[in-house]
């Protein structure tokens, strides 16, 4: 048996925590202030890395960070930081992560879920959903940032959404600035489970226990299943890249 001792961390951007066969990541504040740092991508990397090695663990439980960007927030920060120029490599960087994160989530033999609340950008809807189970709590609102700053919902979000919502109401969403509300993401099968959020910590912890009970190999098969298209994936984020490098020139 492997040292379940490693899983064991309290990192910059998160910490990890091990309850029986159930893993629990939670992401600190304000994650993306740490996106284009490679350091901190890599320590993120390597430890989901080291994860997939213990199959003792069944159920990885993420756990949005607490508190986020706010929509003006991140709109000040990518025009600061990301968007300029000069900063081409940061760019780079920060679409990178979001790729590599995208795909090793929706490889990683393990049973997904992803707890959020509060506000919730486009980039990190796109985290929960490249998780196989979401929860959020009644508070939860998302928001789109992206068309005031005409730029594209990187990550493989538009594959996501039109894969959940159908390719109409995914458009209309895309090209909205209209916030969704917890029950209305409910609505439209972006999430699984609203619940008070007094409870949203015991709910997901209690939902990712109910999975480790379940046969390992029964729920990655069944992952691998729903997941197939994985190489359809990979293929639109590699043509994502490619629409999002001209329209970022076109700016």
């Amino acid at each position: 048996m492997k040292n379940m001792a490693a899983l064991t961390i309290d990192h910059t951007i998160f910490s990890a925590e091990v309850e029986g066969s159930v893993c629990i990541l939670t992401f600190k504040e304000k994650p993306l202030l740490y996106v284009t740092d490679l350091k901190e991508k890599k320590d993120l990397f390597d430890f989901l890395e080291l994860l997939s090695q213990h199959d003792e663990i069944k159920v990885l439980l993420i756990k949005s960070a607490p508190v986020k960007m706010r929509c003006q927030e991140y709109i000040n920060f990518y025009r600061n930081k990301i968007s300029c120029a000069a900063d081409i490599q940061a760019f780079n960087r920060k679409y990178n992560a979001l790729c590599q994160l995208t795909q090793i989530l929706t490889e990683l033999n393990k049973v997904i879920v992803h707890a959020d609340s509060g506000n919730v950008l486009l980039l990190h809807l796109n985290v929960g959903l490249a998780c196989d189970y979401r929860i959020i709590s009644e508070n939860t609102i998302y928001q789109n940032p992206n068309v005031d700053l005409n730029v594209i919902p990187t990550g493989g979000c538009v594959y996501f959404l039109s894969k959940i919502l159908g390719r109409a109401t995914a458009f209309e969403l895309l090209l909205s600035r209209d916030e969704i509300s917890a029950s209305r993401a409910h609505e439209l099968g972006l999430v699984d489970e609203v619940v008070p959020k007094r409870s949203l910590d015991q709910i997901a912890l209690e939902k990712a226990h109910s999975f480790a009970e379940l046969s390992l190999g029964y729920c990655i098969g069944i992952k691998k299943l729903l997941n197939s298209g994985i190489g359809e994936l990979n293929r639109f984020l590699e043509y994502e890249h490619s629409v999002l490098v001209r329209s970022h020139k076109q700016r």
